[in-house]
This record gives C-alpha cells, structure tokens and sequence, in this order.
C-alpha cells in the first residue's frame, strides 16, 4: 500500500532510468524527487510523465539561488508543471521571492536550512556563523517559514526542534538523510532510521540510494514502509 510519507529519490543518470526503476517500484510508490543531478537527462520530463500519465506526486529539488528577480521567475516557469514540492535555499528573500512566483500555483516551497552532508567542519570551511548545527537550523526555519516558506529541509537530528518552533504550526518538515538499519551512510552525515524521523516529527522522509542500488528495490521499499507503520515510527506528541 502506498504511503505518500515515503519520497524515493530518483537520483540515477536519467529520466529512462528513472522511469524504468519507478516502473518496478509501482504502486508502492507514489512520491518521487528528482533532483539537480537528472536535470541535463530529462528530469523535467520525467517529472511530467510521472505527474501526468502515472498519477505520482513530485518533488523537484533543484534547490534554487539566485537573486530574488531570477528566482521569481524561475519558480513561475517551473510551477508550471504542476509540481507537489520545490526547493528553494532557506535565506528569507529567496523563499519570498519563490513564493511569490508560485503564488497562482498548487506548488509548495521548501526552504533548505542546511545540508544533510555538511557538519560543523564544513560550515567553518564555508565562513557560515558559529554555534551548533542544530541552532543555525532551527533559526533559518523559522526566518523560512516567516518568509512564507510551505515547510522546510532539514535533518531528522533537528525535526523535533524545528517542529517546535510557533512559526511551525500547519507546515511540512522533509527529511533526507534518511538511511534503514544497515544502510550504508553514503555522503550522509547527520542520519537516522525511518521510522526515527518521523518519531522526530518528519512529514515526509527521502530516501535513495538503499532503494535504486537494492538488488530487489520493490522489497527495500516495502521494508522502509513497514518501519515507517510501526509502533517506533509514532509521534511522542500524538501526531501520526
């Protein structure tokens, strides 16, 4: 049985690759994200075809920045196709700026807080603010979700404090970084199970490559959703 909590991400060389594993995942699956890397091998395209003669909701997660005017537009061009979810980067203007180019659309924006692959180590290489990532997380979602920001990425390490958070009420939280029991990390640094995140407070969590690189991927996500639909999965605040 489909459950929409599960995003597969379609991160493969190309949209025939893509469409071939969606084929053999069927109707297990109904939440796809395609993201930056298919872009150049037909992901839009894919998108479409998935959206419109397979019935399956996207998320394209391109994960855009630019000055607000590019953004706008950009977000306006793209919502076009009738997407579920679009990424945007957390700072406040981008996420206005997007909101405003989907605004006669269905599409909903997901701010980017910080990335699943970076720890402190990487934000000091980059120059970003001192402090925990946990905090810098929970300030740029609140500064998103102000902004008008539909939900926010970020790691399951920070969806109970995010979930938290006044500004939170009636919006999504999506987690990568999302690995079962057993599963190799990857370029992942800040994991947790399936059924962790959303015992943290996850609306949705994405995972990848433990599905596409399975040797029986309709299995791996029948496996991921059990765990999803167990009694570790429930929320400590009653949400389910």
């Amino acid at each position: 049985m489909t459950d929409d909590r599960l995003i597969v991400a379609l991160d493969v060389p190309d949209a025939l690759s893509g469409l071939s594993l969606a084929e053999k995942l069927g109707d297990a699956v109904g939440f796809y994200k395609i993201g930056l890397g298919m872009l150049t091998g037909g992901g839009l395209a894919l998108a479409n075809e998935l959206k419109q003669e397979h019935g399956k909701r996207i998320f394209l997660d391109m994960k855009l920045f630019d000055i607000g005017a590019t953004v706008e537009a950009a977000v306006r061009g793209l919502a076009q196709f009738d997407l579920d979810f679009l990424t945007v980067h957390g700072d406040p203007y981008v996420v206005s700026a997007a909101r405003e180019g989907a605004a006669a659309r269905e599409t909903k924006i997901l701010a980017v807080t910080i990335l699943t692959s970076l720890d402190r180590a990487d934000l000091d290489g980059a120059l970003m603010r001192e402090g925990a990532i946990a905090d810098i997380v929970q300030a740029r979602a609140g500064r998103a979700f102000e902004a008008g920001a539909d939900g926010i990425i970020c790691s399951p390490h920070e969806a109970a404090l995010v979930r938290g958070l006044p500004e939170a009420a009636g919006k999504l939280i999506v987690t990568p970084g999302v690995r079962p029991v057993g599963s190799d990390a990857g370029d992942q640094k800040r994991i947790m199970t399936p059924a962790q995140a959303i015992a943290s407070g996850a609306d949705h969590v994405v995972v990848g490559r433990p599905v596409w690189k399975a040797a029986d991927p309709r299995q791996a996500v029948e496996d991921i959703l059990a765990e999803m639909q167990s009694p570790q999965a429930s929320h400590p605040n009653g949400r389910t």
